[in-house]
């Protein structure tokens, strides 16, 4: 335990650091090699990599459709019903999040407006490992879904019978995903960025993977037959914000729940009671036992941090300061607290509202900025899924009336074209 108000600023500075990342100079070149190896061979590249990372080899890339249909048919009730309750409250949050058009006179005869279209491809990552994650394929595809992009791409690494976990591909079908190829990490992301013989080339991709892929993500965007991303990402965090009246339990548990995804995931309590503080740590040892995967979350829990801070205002300040991916808010009255909360990708208030809500069913987005991208970029939404343009229409009225004003800013800009293109209207319609 750190108490806060002890510390430097540089040593405040310093228990608020990440994890560290791999190694991103040979990271780099490993993930520049798979995209121009993908980029120069294309399917046969594709089929390389499966073999050499995934243990399988492969006919097809391509999952058929019949294959889906007799793969969703083993599903048990309980777990499709509970694919089509998140389902259901996913899809109802993000239409909510229809964009509307505007239509705007600014001046008299100068109409503006701005008019939003779907992107036509998107590529969805999934990635693989050693849990299916068929809400992934809900966070991504409900939204490309209820925008109306036309081709909706899933890639996701194969199993070693060469297919995709049922849920998955009944969670696809409930998106209308019909484009699913067996191929993951860097070299899924270089397919759908840049094309192959069997994966066309989508112009956004989405969705979280580990370090290959999120560096692969980085790089695509950046080549300009690339394709853009949704966002930059690291590993998973949660951080706590906890007064007197918290529950160690609860507290333990949303740590834990971060810390199972992977060894770099980070878990932050911040919270004015050293007692609670100290009650979180044993329940923390206590809940690990219980945990199927306690070997990788024991691992993330040597990164986590407990800071002891004078009060709950001083403990948001912290919050503040980390910008986290989840925060939890288990206070008194902790949307009282809301308005004073700067970054964060998705907050839980109340001690009601575990953070596996967001990541399954309550209807939010589970893709989020981490590693302190909350500070400059939000969690995933409908509008990610658009592009926006807009339009102007002058009458001559309108023209003159702002005329003057463009000709004298390029004048000043030392445009002569620009105040060309004005003046010539003018005079023409002048002169009729």
């Amino acid at each position: 335990m750190q108490v806060w108000s002890s510390l430097s600023v540089s040593e405040q500075k310093a228990l608020l650091q990440r994890p560290a990342q791999a190694d991103s100079v040979t990271l780099s070149k490993t993930v520049a090699d798979i995209i121009a190896n993908v980029a120069q061979q294309g399917d046969s590249a594709l089929f390389e990599y499966n073999r050499q990372f995934d243990k399988v080899a492969l006919n097809s890339l391509t999952l058929a459709q019949d294959s889906v249909a007799k793969a969703v048919k083993q599903i048990s009730p309980e777990l499709k019903k509970a694919i089509d309750t998140a389902y259901d409250n996913i899809r109802r949050f993000h239409e909510a999040q229809l964009p509307n058009d505007i239509e705007l006179e600014t001046s008299a005869g100068v109409q503006c407006s701005m008019h939003y279209t779907a992107l036509t491809a998107v590529g969805l990552y999934i990635p693989g490992g050693s849990a299916p994650l068929p809400s992934t394929v809900l966070m991504l595809g409900v939204p490309a879904q209820v925008a109306g992009c036309e081709r909706k791409v899933l890639c996701s690494p194969p199993n070693s019978e060469g297919s995709l976990h049922p849920a998955i591909l009944y969670a696809a079908q409930r998106c209308g995903i019909d484009e699913i190829y067996l191929v993951g990490g860097a070299q899924a992301i270089a397919a759908m960025a840049l094309g192959t013989e069997t994966i066309a080339k989508v112009d956004k991709i989405f969705g979280p993977g580990n370090s290959f892929v999120t560096e692969a993500k980085q790089q695509v965007s950046q080549m300009p037959n690339g394709a853009a991303i949704d966002m930059p990402a690291g590993p998973s965090e949660v951080l706590v914000v906890a007064d007197e009246h918290a529950h160690p339990a609860f507290i333990a548990a949303d740590m834990l729940s971060q810390a199972e995804h992977g060894s770099d995931s980070q878990a932050v309590l911040v919270c004015n009671s050293e007692t609670i503080i100290e009650e979180t740590k044993q329940e923390v040892e206590a809940q690990l036992q219980t945990l199927s995967r306690q070997d990788i979350a024991r691992q993330a829990m040597q990164h986590a941090r407990y800071i002891l801070t004078d009060d709950v205002h001083q403990a948001i300040e912290v919050s503040n300061q980390y910008a986290p991916e989840h925060l939890i808010v288990q206070t008194r009255h902790p949307r009282n607290w809301l308005s004073s909360i700067q970054y964060a990708g998705s907050i839980f208030l109340g001690a009601w509202s575990p953070e596996s809500a967001g990541d399954y069913a309550s209807g939010t987005n589970h893709v989020l900025p981490t590693y302190g991208y909350s500070r400059t970029y939000s969690s995933l939404g409908l509008n990610d899924f658009y592009r926006r343009f807009t339009v102007q229409e002058l009458s001559f009225d309108g023209l003159q009336n702002i005329g003057n004003a463009i000709m004298d800013l390029a004048d000043a800009e030392g445009l002569d074209a620009h105040k060309q293109a004005v003046a010539i209207r003018l005079q023409q319609g002048g002169a009729k």
